[in-house]
């Protein structure tokens, strides 16, 4: 990531769609996400004011471990639950919220970090940075709209640093396709 233009002084606000990135570590590289080390990448010696995570809950609420982690690491949630049509069509979507939510704290922040890649939140990008604030984007390049990152003052790719980065959910990490093995790094 370019750490050009940051110092330890900067608000840092991060607004995390959980569901694009759980998607995309799991289609390509049959993980879970490390939001540990997202956050401290994030933050990068920033002063951290807001990390906020949009959530769904589905209809068998099986993610209460997950959202009490997440709080644990210090990261605010914002449950929405998943709606079921008569058609049996399911639908769960945050992208206003975190949108809103950007908006409503950009006069408290110097830097935003949307964790990403989905091109909807482009304007969000262009407004912050038309405000005068930093705009980074932390997402997978492979799954990342190019107009998003482009518009972005710093982009950090979760896919360049698996070992770093994801957590396999069977011990092995996909990689472009093949299986590897993920060497655990020694406390």
């Amino acid at each position: 990531m370019n750490n050009k233009m940051k110092h330890a002084a900067q608000r840092v606000g991060i607004f995390i769609d959980t569901q694009n990135l759980y998607h995309s570590a799991k289609s390509f590289y049959n993980s879970h996400v490390n939001y540990k080390a997202l956050v401290q990448e994030a933050v990068s010696g920033r002063h951290l004011v807001r990390a906020i995570a949009y959530v769904i809950r589905s209809e068998a609420m099986t993610e209460t471990k997950f959202f009490d982690a997440l709080v644990d690491l210090g990261i605010e949630t914002r449950v929405k639950d998943l709606q079921v049509f008569y058609s049996g069509e399911k639908k769960a979507d945050w992208d206003v919220g975190l949108a809103i939510d950007i908006v409503r704290l950009s006069e408290k922040l110097d830097t935003v970090v949307l964790v990403s890649g989905d091109g909807d939140f482009t304007e969000v990008l262009k407004y912050v940075r038309s405000r005068g604030l930093r705009a980074e984007v932390i997402s997978f390049k492979k799954t990342s709209s190019a107009v998003l990152t482009s518009e972005a003052d710093a982009f950090t790719d979760l896919g360049s640093d698996p070992g770093k980065f994801l957590i396999p959910v069977s011990g092995k990490l996909l990689k472009s396709g093949r299986v590897s093995k993920v060497r655990k790094k020694r406390k």
